[in-house]
């Protein structure tokens, strides 16, 4: 079909208030909006302003009130467990009010915050719906994350209740859940009321009376008596979630949603980006402990009517390359969204695609990426292997859906390999200079998006204000900053080119070097120290460490790389794929004393670079590339 992009982004355009009242129309409102835009609101105005409104019963209970409730939901697809189950939207109702009772009855309340720490297990879906239905705020936390990152997170958001599981299981391991949470909770000046504990079969945990108590019994209780519990009015503007950006350690940066602008931005983007209907199947590969699972395993499907796979697994090693495929096959999945890292990593194991041929995807439509540059060469072996469209796409926790892409709804345009596409209606992408004036097209520069963001993008950060507005809005006034810098070319394309700042990217997760930088900085035998992230083929980037000792430290190199490694996984956790630590005379610096970290980066990667004009010694450079050719750890030349 030829596309219908540029009328509909010229519509926004012209009428912003108009387009976005259109697509709200969409969405049950238990009271309309006074206002669709107020500019008078907020740090940029706020969406919705005056309207009531619940997003559990748009997810879930209007679809039964419609008479859809038979019509799959949610589809747990487990290869770790050897489990799959299926759940009706009136199954996945009967779930959420029997959970949602137990909440209330543990005193979960509208504005009160839960924090959820749990596997990819459908339980976790119904916590963040159950949440939704009580106009509590629910802040999930990805399950691999350490004791420590888990107690600032209790600490920001004060939680009455804590849902977690006995443990989460990987391919070749277990991980107990609830000592890592009795060790966070230990480490919180904010101690929850209770926590509620789903008991898993392949590893149980004891359960402390009072605070601890078990999920399924607790939900048995509310479903035997058939207690009911309605949809909680709230707000358009009301938070229904915080999430918080992965690998911060100190004080987090707690991301806020609203319920009213969030609903309708992500209806609109199912029908007209992803281009599903309602009934299909929409997979996210994705973890419900990052926005992707929030957006598109949770809500965005359920809004529209889809069914949505949760999937406990990996791409490869469950059991092997062919996983993807059969997950397509077995539930007829129409579009799937993952990181370009999935498909390097099965593109590692099975070069010539081979075990897609023994699948039927006859279903399948749509291969959506996101999360991290899609590199040319992946996006050409998933087109040529799969022989259907690969879409790239860019967008953030922030925004929460998408801000540029290829919308296949009003009829996907010609595909540029390296360019996540054009700007989504809503965002109007420019690139700036440091000194906040426009480049010339194709001109390397500062991402920025013209304010006001779109509905859904976030208001303020969780109780810091003032740094949301210092973050993202000082900047660059009149404009959000995304940290990100790249070009748009004579035709619109957007190409994101790098993070500036610390943010880096290892299989999707976005973690930051400077978290890593304090953990390696607190060992007693480290004076200074540097983390940057490096190219890897199948992960995106990983993480290399730089580390000077203290005079008078005599420690093996090797045994102190090995203490740095475990201490990473400890403080950050596994997610952080922390490997490698070269010891290293001096790091180079500006005579500011500010770490090059780019020209070690590109160092690494055997990139051409200009000497720094500020550097303070520029025979440290020779001392770096020495260190890490010893090591093995220069990229070949590409």
């Amino acid at each position: 079909m030829t596309s219908r992009y540029n009328e509909v982004y010229a519509a926004w355009q012209a009428d912003p208030v108009a387009f976005w009242a259109e697509a709200a129309k969409e969405i049950d409102w238990i009271k309309p909006a006074d206002q669709v835009f107020n500019p008078d609101s907020g740090a940029y105005g706020r969406w919705f302003d005056g309207a009531l409104c619940n997003t559990c019963w748009n997810a879930v209970d209007r679809h039964v009130a419609a008479g859809r409730g038979e019509t799959q939901a949610l589809i747990y697809d487990s290869p770790v467990t050897n489990t799959v189950t299926r759940y009706s939207f009136a199954e996945l109702q009967a779930e959420v009010v029997a959970l949602a009772a137990v909440m209330r009855g543990l005193g979960v309340a509208r504005d009160d915050r839960v924090v959820i720490y749990m596997p990819m297990v459908p339980q976790a879906v119904f916590a963040m719906l159950a949440c939704a239905r009580l106009g509590a705020v629910h802040s999930v936390v990805f399950g691999g994350f350490a004791a420590q990152e888990l107690a600032t997170r209790i600490d920001d958001a004060t939680p009455k209740l804590v849902i977690s599981a006995s443990c989460g299981i990987e391919t070749a391991r277990v991980i107990a859940y609830k000592p890592l949470l009795d060790e966070a909770i230990a480490l919180s000046a904010h101690t929850p009321a209770h926590c509620l504990i789903l008991q898993r079969d392949t590893l149980a945990c004891d359960l402390a009376a009072p605070r601890d108590v078990d999920y399924a019994a607790a939900v048995a209780v509310e479903k035997a008596a058939a207690t009911q519990v309605r949809c909680v009015p709230v707000a358009a503007t009301d938070p229904l979630y915080i999430l918080y950006t992965s690998g911060t350690t100190g004080q987090p940066k707690g991301v806020v949603r609203d319920n009213g602008g969030h609903m309708v931005a992500l209806k609109w983007s199912m029908a007209h980006h992803y281009g599903v209907k309602p009934g299909q199947v929409f997979w996210a590969a994705s973890d419900v402990g990052w926005v992707v699972g929030h957006s598109y395993i949770c809500y965005g499907p359920l809004l529209h009517g889809c069914a949505t796979v949760l999937y406990e697994g990996k791409p490869v090693g469950t059991p092997d390359a062919g996983a993807f495929w059969r997950v397509i096959q077995d539930h007829k999945v129409t579009a799937l969204f993952t990181a370009p890292t999935a498909f390097r990593a099965i593109k590692k194991e099975d070069p010539t695609g081979a075990r897609i041929a023994d699948y039927d995807l006859s279903h399948f439509r749509t291969l959506f990426l996101a999360g991290e540059r899609s590199d040319s060469a992946t996006v050409e072996w998933a087109q040529a292997k799969l022989q259907r469209p690969v879409i790239d796409h860019w967008w953030q926790t922030e925004t929460g859906w998408p801000m540029s892409g290829n919308p296949v709804g009003l009829g996907a345009f010609a595909v540029k390999l390296g360019s996540p596409g054009k700007a989504m209606p809503g965002y109007d992408i420019r690139v700036l200079d440091d000194a906040g004036q426009p480049v010339p097209v194709g001109t390397l520069g500062n991402i920025v998006c013209k304010l006001p963001l779109p509905p859904s993008s976030f208001p303020t950060l969780w109780n810091a204000h003032a740094r949301f507005k210092t973050s993202y809005l000082d900047e660059f006034p009149g404009y959000y900053a995304t940290s990100d810098s790249g070009i748009i070319d004579d035709d619109g394309y957007v190409f994101i080119l790098s993070r500036t700042d610390d943010i880096i990217n290892v299989a999707g997760h976005r973690l930051s070097t400077g978290a890593m930088e304090e953990v390696i900085g607190g060992h007693p035998d480290i004076a200074e120290c540097a983390v940057i992230g490096v190219a890897d083929a199948v992960k995106g980037q990983m993480p290399l460490g730089l580390y000077v000792q203290n005079n008078g430290s005599n420690r093996e190199a090797s045994a102190l790389e090995a203490e740095l490694v475990k201490l990473m996984r400890a403080k950050i956790g596994a997610v952080a794929a922390f490997k490698t630590a070269v010891c290293v005379a001096r790091l180079p610096k500006t005579r500011s004393g500010k770490v090059l970290r780019a020209t070690i980066q590109k160092i690494a990667e055997a990139q051409d670079f200009k000497m720094p004009a500020a550097i303070d010694d520029p025979l440290i450079l020779d001392e770096i590339r020495a260190a890490l050719t010893a090591r093995n750890l220069i990229a070949a030349p590409q």
